[in-house]
């Protein structure tokens, strides 16, 4: 997850209710012709994850929580940078 400012992402009048979306796959993987992507918006405490339901908060922390476990990580395996 990367967190950008409301300004990062614009139409040409300057509006941002914008969320971007990347899917990264192989190449050749999905066929333009046969791909849909649906969006949808999970209500509060809507969401689970190993079997227990959770809140938008609680996903955030987690998914926090897990960047800066892997960037420490990182910083372990090279510490030169």
């Amino acid at each position: 997850m990367h967190e950008l400012p409301a300004s990062a992402l614009a139409n040409v009048d300057g509006d941002s209710p914008y969320v971007r979306v990347q899917v990264l796959t192989n190449a050749g993987a999905l066929d333009r012709d046969r791909t849909w992507v649906l969006l949808t918006e999970a209500s509060e405490g809507g969401w689970g994850l190993h079997g227990v339901a959770h809140t938008n908060a609680e996903l955030v922390m987690a998914a926090r929580a897990e960047i800066a476990a892997l960037q420490a990580a990182a910083a372990e395996r090279d510490p030169q940078n």
